[in-house]
């Protein structure tokens, strides 16, 4: 039997992708419901598997701090844009 909430969590995400095997395919999900973006999986999955984890995490948190944004998702790339030209740039 499961728990309650795990079988709301399964409702919350309708549209989450079935076939994850990978582990960078979970980490770009986790960030694309982390900032209520479902509608972009395949984005975040492609950007997890390309860029360092700590570039992603760094620009996760940044956004986190913006509570009341309409599009966190705008703000993750936005900020994953800054981060990547001064790492380029040094």
């Amino acid at each position: 039997m499961k728990k309650i909430s795990k079988v709301l969590e399964e409702i919350k995400y309708k549209d989450r992708p079935k076939n994850i095997s990978q582990e960078f395919q979970m980490y770009g999900v986790f960030l694309a419901e982390t900032l209520d973006d479902t509608k972009h999986y395949s984005l975040y999955i492609k950007l997890a598997k390309e860029l360092p984890r700590g570039l992603l995490e760094e620009a996760l948190n940044y956004t986190k701090d913006y509570y009341n944004a309409r599009n966190k998702g705008k703000i993750f790339m936005w900020r994953l844009a800054q981060l990547r030209s001064t790492k380029e740039g040094s």
